[in-house]
């Protein structure tokens, strides 16, 4: 070995020495660098187990860490970049997925630490705007994960994801809090009955039945009315329900969840009188940091969770929009230094879906229905965002533009749609025959549609004309007007049970109503006007 070889460990060695004394820090180990914020494998010993704590957490200026022999740690920051800040430590340094807290800032201002960097630096996600942060700024390790308040006093109340309340009604006063990250539930401890959790929408109870305590997913693109739907869904199902239910809408329209704010109260879902709330809401909207929108909805989910383990109730989890939280981790992915993987996404996208959808299930003690609506940008299902989520769901509805623009709301595509539970042994051997047959009728319809464009209806077979005829008043019959869209289409909303088979009313008579004797009703009327 050459001697200038042999000189290069003492150089950089001495390299080092001096950089330190410069800076006016004691040369530190490298830490390594950590895996994804969220992923499950990680900081195990922090926030991940399923803890309530009893005790309020303390504001950060008197915080003491969750272990008796540590000390609260501060740090300072060093580097801010949008929604993503370094915070150097001189001793004490804040474990993965630790929540620290801006000295002097107000509204609080919560860090969640996301990598460790080396040299006691530590980098971190901001749940707020980080307008007004600098250098220097002092920040305190608050010793526990992010913590909000569950049970109870949530019902009623719009929170945040950091717990605070935003309905101007005062903080929520609870005695419990619980870390928002949390383990998914044990194998054993999971419940594997089967029931059929009736909506009151016909093709959805028909074509692609929900099993009560699964997952299921809206899909669709913008403006096809996932919203809606989701809407009508709380409107039917919650009340019928009579449990609690837990709203996180994630990255969505601040208008939307005012509006379902005041929908749900003069409803009665929430009651600002009394204590007979059977709701709770937590609200991450899209002018939020990409912070906070990728954490709300496990905010929401640790809300539904109490009730699920604590109270074993059965609850209610409506996401909107599930995209958004993929949305926002992709945002802040760049910023922390990850290499994109297929059209953009972070790379963690199946790590950080799978950690938050493995937490949504049913239990021995309870169970967790979740409905989520998921954006498909382009109406493009293949996009890495919902085909992702596709994995994870026990049923789909998939809303589609060609039959919205047909006029026929939900514009759910009947062929798309699938569900786990759609078997005999499940939903029944008639309801079964039913749907199996309505979807023949629609298919052989959809494969006739070239013909028809081409060559016309009058070169069809009666047959292919009779299977024509079928489908256009079997779609015309699968519309259905809702309760939460009265006002836009001035008809009473419906909520009915599967169609039967009418071969001689005309298809118009089948458009927009409820249960089949609607049907027969509208097509009296058409014969009366015949006859004038």
């Amino acid at each position: 070995m050459s001697a200038a070889f042999r000189r290069l460990p003492r150089l950089v060695c001495g390299a080092v020495r001096a950089r330190a004394a410069l800076s006016g820090l004691r040369p530190a180990v490298r830490a390594p660098v950590a895996a994804s914020w969220g992923e499950e494998s990680i900081n195990r010993e922090g926030g991940h187990q399923r803890h309530y704590s009893n005790a309020q957490p303390k504001p950060a200026a008197t915080a003491t860490a969750t272990k008796a022999t540590a000390s609260v740690a501060k740090g300072r920051v060093v580097a801010v970049i949008g929604a993503v800040v370094d915070v150097q430590f001189d001793e004490g340094l804040p474990p993965i997925l630790n929540a620290l807290e801006a000295e002097g800032r107000s509204p609080r201002l919560v860090l969640e630490v996301s990598q460790h960097l080396g040299e006691n630096t530590v980098r971190c996600i901001a749940m707020d705007g980080t307008e007004g942060l600098v250098r220097g700024n002092v920040c305190t390790d608050t010793g526990s994960s992010i913590s909000i308040p569950v049970g109870p006093c949530t019902l009623g109340r719009i929170m945040n994801v950091i717990g605070e309340s935003v309905d101007e009604r005062g903080p929520i006063e609870s005695d419990t809090h619980a870390s928002i990250h949390q383990e998914a539930p044990e194998f054993v401890d999971m419940n594997i009955d089967q029931e059929i959790l009736v909506t009151g929408i016909k093709v959805v109870d028909l074509l692609a039945p929900y099993a009560k305590g699964g997952k299921i997913g809206l899909f669709g693109g913008a403006g096809v009315g996932k919203t809606v739907l989701i809407q009508e869904l709380i409107n039917n199902v919650s009340k019928a329900h009579g449990g609690y239910s837990v709203f996180a809408g994630v990255g969505e329209r601040t208008r939307e969840g005012n509006d379902l704010y005041h929908e749900m109260i003069e409803s009665g879902v929430i009651s600002l009188k009394d204590d007979t709330s059977k709701v709770a809401l937590v609200y991450g909207q899209m002018n939020e940091p990409p912070g906070a929108r990728a954490r709300v909805a496990l905010t929401g989910l640790t809300v539904a969770e109490y009730f699920r383990d604590k109270e074993g109730k059965d609850v209610l989890l409506f996401i909107d929009n599930i995209f958004r939280f993929t949305q926002a981790g992709s945002e802040v992915s760049a910023l922390l230094g990850r290499i994109p993987s297929a059209v953009g996404y972070q790379p963690t996208l199946a790590t950080d879906m799978g950690t938050m959808q493995e937490r949504i299930t049913s239990t021995k003690k309870g169970s967790i229905t979740s409905v989520q609506a998921v954006f498909v940008p382009a109406d493009d299902l293949t996009d890495p965002a919902p085909a992702t989520t596709f994995a994870h769901l026990d049923a789909t509805t998939v809303l589609s533009r060609a039959i919205s623009e047909l006029g026929i709301y939900p514009a759910v595509d009947p062929l798309d749609s699938t569900s786990r539970i759609m078997d005999p042994n499940v939903v029944g051997e008639e309801h079964y025959n039913v749907a199996r047959g309505v979807q023949k009728i629609l298919q052989d319809y959809r494969s006739l549609q070239d013909i028809i464009a081409i060559l016309g209806m009058d070169e069809l077979s009666e047959d292919d004309k009779l299977t024509v005829s079928r489908a256009r008043k079997i779609m015309r019959f699968l519309s259905q007007p809702f309760q939460v869209a009265e006002v836009f289409t001035g008809k009473e909303g419906e909520t009915s049970r599967p169609p039967g088979e009418l071969d001689d009313i005309p298809e118009v008579a089948f458009y927009m109503v409820g249960a089949i004797e609607d049907v027969e009703r509208n097509a009296e009327k058409l014969a009366a006007l015949q006859q004038q």
